[in-house]
């Protein structure tokens, strides 16, 4: 393993700003790992780092194949981090919005063109990365429904459902649309959380990974069982909105299994207590994704169905 300095910006009062990645194999730019870009991403960090400590034994036991090289980010954003903000503690913008970059630009346009100017060849990209609302996701792989990544490959993650999304012109300045106009072929993993770690979708995520190096033929990984994906495409998710404002209480969890009609969550009035709304599953499916923070606003998507 090789610990290296992605990139550095000098600090004048305290310490520089470092970004840090690990690297593993001496061959050809085969696997970039991206974790945490925002700083409440934290269950994205935990995955990177769970992901190093994985690595470090693979290489140890010459379980890596020698003609491919590994590199694995687990923070892009640590200043953010360190003061729990989501974007970047100085002007609020967010580095993934901010790719290709640009080396004479704003603060995250050179944090942007640093990243990306060390990890743009690589053969395929996976970031874990997290939704713009705070929420629970069941485990997935998403991929741009245009550009070099392909369904097939995707499936060999393993995980519970692989997702087409459809590209929005914001995507253009993500690392996802980037890496994969420089010839990359990028997938994006999300966990159940963002905020806090949860131990079982984030050991649930490293082991995709390993799965997925497995079929490439990039590690010697004892697998034996099935991990079968479910396809759908993102216009396929079924939101169910609000028509209150109020304290959001749910009744059921990610990952249920629900009929026509089932109640889904409250919307409580938080002076007095009181059952403002009630949200009933449009129809029969499984809860794919749910709002998890304790006020929500009205006419938001608080839960998405398959």
């Amino acid at each position: 393993m090789k610990k290296k300095t992605i990139y550095e910006i000098k600090g004048l009062y305290r310490d520089s700003f470092r970004i840090t990645g690990f690297e593993f194999g001496k061959g050809k730019k085969s696997l970039c790992i991206v974790g945490s870009m925002r700083g409440n991403e934290v269950q994205q960090l935990y995955c990177c780092s769970q992901l190093v400590k994985k690595f470090r034994q693979l290489e140890e036991e010459r379980r890596i194949r020698p003609d491919v090289k590994i590199l694995i980010i687990p923070c892009c954003n640590p200043y953010s981090i360190n003061t729990q903000k989501r974007f970047w503690t100085i002007d609020n913008t967010d580095i993934n919005r901010m790719f290709p970059g640009y080396d004479l630009g704003e603060t995250t346009q050179r944090i942007a063109d640093g990243i990306f100017s060390q990890i743009k060849d690589y053969e395929y990209g996976i970031q874990f990365t997290s939704f713009y609302m705070s929420g629970e996701f069941i485990p997935h792989v998403r991929l741009m429904d245009e550009g070099y990544s392909d369904v097939i490959t995707a499936m060999k993650f393993g995980m519970p459902y692989v997702v087409k999304r459809t590209v929005r012109p914001y995507d253009t300045a993500t690392l996802n649309y980037n890496w994969q106009v420089w010839n990359t072929k990028a997938y994006s993993l999300y966990t159940s959380t963002t905020s806090r770690i949860d131990k079982k979708s984030a050991g649930q995520a490293v082991l995709s990974i390993l799965r997925f190096c497995k079929s490439v033929g990039f590690v010697k990984y004892q697998e034996n069982s099935d991990h079968p994906s479910i396809v759908i495409s993102d216009k396929e998710l079924i939101s169910v909105r609000t028509a209150k404002s109020g304290i959001f209480e749910p009744l059921v969890k990610v990952g249920d299994s629900v009929d026509e009609g089932t109640p889904l969550a409250e919307i409580i009035n938080p002076y007095d207590g009181s059952v403002m709304e009630t949200l009933y599953a449009p129809r029969r499916g499984t809860l794919f994704f749910m709002h998890s923070d304790p006020i929500t606003y009205a006419e938001t998507a608080v839960i998405k169905m398959v």
